[in-house]
């Protein structure tokens, strides 16, 4: 009976302690990990958000670039996180094409953490260097076909977004090519407007002023409709790839073991701010779309994870990529 009883109270105990916790919450600044390079598509989203954060919740949501091995590094720096609230992850697509790519992981994605909710979508484009020698998409993938191994195709790192999407192209048209892994979109970008490379595919967050410019040709967007953004750019659906279309999901997590009554706190505070019509223009103005309210929750993000990894898996074996 005292035991019982013992138990009771020690489990009252626990909700009323983690209740207290979740009121209080946050009573600190809280770091949001972008574990890619600062200066970079993620990075942008990621400081937009936690600037709309900020204002939700009261208090500093600073970011933190701890950018290396495709972003894992940083994911594991917060995997290994106290469960607490106070550190968390923004990251995109690659968390589930990372599963693929590193053979020995030391986190694992679904596992190891709590999801918090989807923030955004960024759609992506073909860019190329300004005199390479193609009118359209459709010269685009003809020349990359006949040319193979001559032409060079440029990403911002194992694992990146643009990566992911070189590889799901060469994939799509059976072509292999010459490839350059870049660390970030920053240099790779510079070296494109330069010459010194070919092609990438990229976020339009980034590749976008420059387009704009003139400093690159852009060939075809991988949305299923134009960008408004580049509305006079095609879709590679248009140009006759029509099952050809990625988009780059970003998502928040906190460690596992993160008391519930706070990932409901800070999945109600991203909402909040996902409805927000200045921080909407401010990623509209770079070319990403925030996600509506249903799909910025917890259980929406672990299954968009889950079957992303799913469709991520069988691309990167059957292309023969992995890091160690």
């Amino acid at each position: 009976m005292f035991t019982k009883t013992f138990i009771a109270i020690a489990c009252t105990g626990f909700a009323i302690a983690t209740s207290a916790q979740a009121q209080e919450f946050p009573s600190k600044n809280v770091t949001l990990m972008m574990p890619y390079a600062a200066g970079g598509p993620g990075d942008t989203l990621t400081r937009i958000i936690g600037q709309g954060m900020s204002k939700v919740l009261g208090k500093q949501f600073l970011v933190e670039n701890t950018a290396g091995a495709g972003g894992t590094i940083g994911t594991a720096k917060i995997a290994a996180s106290a469960p607490d609230g106070y550190s968390l992850l923004v990251m995109h697509f690659g968390h589930a094409a990372n599963t693929a790519l590193y053979r020995n992981l030391r986190y694992d994605p679904i596992k190891d953490f709590e999801p918090i909710g989807m923030i955004a979508e960024s759609p992506m484009a073909f860019v190329a260097r300004k005199d390479f020698p193609a009118g359209n998409f459709n010269d685009f993938v003809a020349h990359v076909k006949t040319n193979g191994e001559k032409v060079i195709h440029g990403h911002a790192g194992i694992g990146s977004a643009s990566h992911l999407c070189g590889l799901l192209f060469l994939n799509a048209i059976e072509a292999t090519v010459t490839v350059v892994p870049y660390k970030g979109t920053g240099p790779a970008l510079n070296d494109l407007i330069g010459g010194q490379f070919d092609f990438m595919c990229d976020h339009t967050l980034k590749v976008s002023p420059p387009v704009q410019g003139g400093l690159i040709n852009a060939s075809a967007a991988t949305t299923k409709k134009r960008l408004a953004v580049l509305p006079d750019l095609p879709t590679a659906a248009e140009m006759g790839l029509p099952d050809f279309q990625i988009t780059v999901w970003f998502g928040m997590w906190a460690p596992k073991g993160t008391p519930k009554p706070v990932i409901d706190k800070l999945s109600a505070a991203l909402q909040e701010v996902l409805r927000d019509s200045e921080v909407n223009n401010r990623l509209a103005a770079a070319g990403a779309e925030t996600v509506s309210s249903e799909r910025a929750q917890p259980e929406a993000l672990r299954a968009h994870l889950k079957s992303e990894i799913d469709r991520w898996t069988p691309i990167i074996k059957k292309a023969g990529v992995s890091v160690d």
